[in-house]
């Protein structure tokens, strides 16, 4: 009888020595597949080089992370809707009226011969807060109405453009040519050596790292893209944190069109083409799971630098045709989300 007593509590023990280990594996897995997309902008770099010694000039560098600066911004804000179970299929077309309309205003605002630094203060208030009404309205329609993320967005994304194209009679809307050039170092100005709209990215990148990862809000959108009904359950207010996450996107939306406009100092129905298809692309690519639930800004933040890395480099190197960028960006999407599903 005494052996069979001491081997009783053996089981327990045993038992939850596995599911420590059960648990140490994941972490380990988890931190490596963080890891990934470092590793492949790493090797992607190294690549680049190989195949083109300008690849890495200091300007060619420059040029890739003010390039990268747009997307990465609107990417910032994708991360949170992403995370709480969402998407936002309009991001482009919500920029390309934003400009449209910030333009408009500010050629109004010109008629009352305002000083030309506060006519551009005002037409970046004026972008900030149509992004974050437009956000409002998307989060309000999803979850007051009833109505899915898919389905809203995509609706809105044509409803954006058509508005944008009424408003430029199909043509482009030009920017007063005083108050563009006093705009122009917004775009082209730099800061040690490094763009405006770089210093701009990494300011907005920590800031939502910040709020995802060390906030009360952060904690709810991730405890509601992993499980709505028992995020409801402790009391957290879905409806509320879901619209504010697309509020965030808006005024993201917003920051990076403001940062866009003085590059052309023009709108036209062609403005912020496919930059939804890159903004879901480099969060999904930054390990940022499709149902929802988990991801980091870091790997946000990566993947958009990764995706304007493979399209430099297929520029600099002409391995296929520009004009297919767009379907690598999109072969990407679709090979990281059969990866995903694997993995889980």
């Amino acid at each position: 009888m005494q052996p069979e007593q001491s081997s009783l509590p053996e089981a327990p023990a045993a038992q939850a020595g596995g599911r420590a280990e059960r648990h140490t594996a994941p972490s380990w897995r988890g931190r490596l597949h963080a890891l990934g997309p470092i590793a492949g902008l790493v090797l992607l770099c190294i690549a680049g080089t190989l195949l083109n010694s300008s690849f890495a000039d200091i300007d060619n560098i420059m040029n890739v992370l003010t390039r990268t600066a747009f997307i990465g911004i609107i990417s910032v804000g994708m991360c949170f809707v992403i995370i709480s179970g969402g998407i936002d299929l309009s991001v482009g077309s919500m920029a390309a009226l934003i400009a449209g309309s910030m333009i408009l205003v500010m050629n109004a605002l010109t008629a009352f011969a305002m000083a030309p630094m506060l006519v551009i203060v005002l037409g970046m208030l004026f972008a900030l807060a149509l992004g974050a009404l437009l956000g409002l309205a998307h989060g309000l329609l999803i979850t007051r109405g009833r109505i899915e993320p898919f389905i809203v967005t995509l609706g809105t994304l044509g409803i954006f453009r058509a508005y944008l194209t009424y408003l430029s009679d199909g043509g482009a809307i030009t920017l007063n040519m005083d108050v563009s050039d006093a705009y122009s170092p917004v775009y082209y100005g730099s800061l040690l050596g490094i763009p405006v709209p770089v210093w701009v990215f990494i300011a907005i990148a920590l800031l939502g790292g910040l709020v995802l990862n060390r906030t009360a809000f952060g904690r709810y959108v991730q405890a509601i893209g992993s499980n709505e009904q028992v995020a409801r359950y402790a009391a957290v207010n879905v409806d509320k944190t879901k619209t504010l996450t697309y509020v965030l996107l808006g005024m993201c939306v917003g920051i990076a069109t403001v940062l866009y406009v003085p590059r052309l100092g023009s709108a036209s129905p062609t403005t912020g083409l496919l930059w939804e298809l890159e903004a879901i692309a480099a969060v999904i690519v930054g390990g940022t799971a499709l149902k929802g639930g988990a991801g980091t800004m870091t790997g946000t933040v990566v993947g958009a630098i990764l995706l304007s890395v493979i399209g430099n480099i297929l520029n600099l190197t002409s391995i296929i045709s520009v004009y297919l960028n767009a379907a690598v960006q999109g072969f990407v999407i679709i090979i990281v989300a059969f990866l995903q599903r694997r993995r889980s």
